[in-house]
């Protein structure tokens, strides 16, 4: 059966904004501390946290939507990528992430579940925060 995580996170940026902040290595990095490779194009390469998160770009919609092979380093060698696609909503006052992961390993389930709001949605609560302070 296949596994589907499903979030929707709101931040208070303009959508358009969190679409460029995640796809902009400088910003992705100043979001979660940990250096990354990511460009704005089908085919570019991810990797993310010392490599513990790889993938490619698979597709980009600017500034709407963005998908990508994923995989962790806790899937095993025999696990196929999960596919990541993240759409970007325009709110009147802020934007609106909509999350959804396909084909997590079961193995992998909860703690991919978990990471995305220990180790994306709280950090960019956070950064967005201090900048407006």
């Amino acid at each position: 059966m296949r596994s589907v995580i499903s979030q929707t996170i709101t931040l208070p940026v303009p959508a358009q904004t969190l679409f460029e902040m995640y796809l902009d290595p400088a910003l992705h990095q100043a979001i979660t501390g940990s250096p990354v490779t990511i460009g704005k194009e089908a085919g570019a390469e991810f990797r993310a946290f010392d490599g513990v998160l790889s993938g490619t770009i698979l597709a980009v919609n600017s500034p709407n939507l963005i998908v990508q092979s994923w995989r962790s380093t806790a899937f095993k060698p025999a696990d196929p990528d999960s596919t990541l696609i993240l759409s970007f909503v325009a709110g009147k006052a802020f934007g609106q992430i909509d999350l959804v992961h396909l084909d997590v390993p079961e193995h992998d389930y909860e703690g991919v579940t978990l990471g995305w709001e220990k180790f994306y949605w709280t950090p960019w609560r956070e950064y967005l925060q201090d900048r407006t302070q």
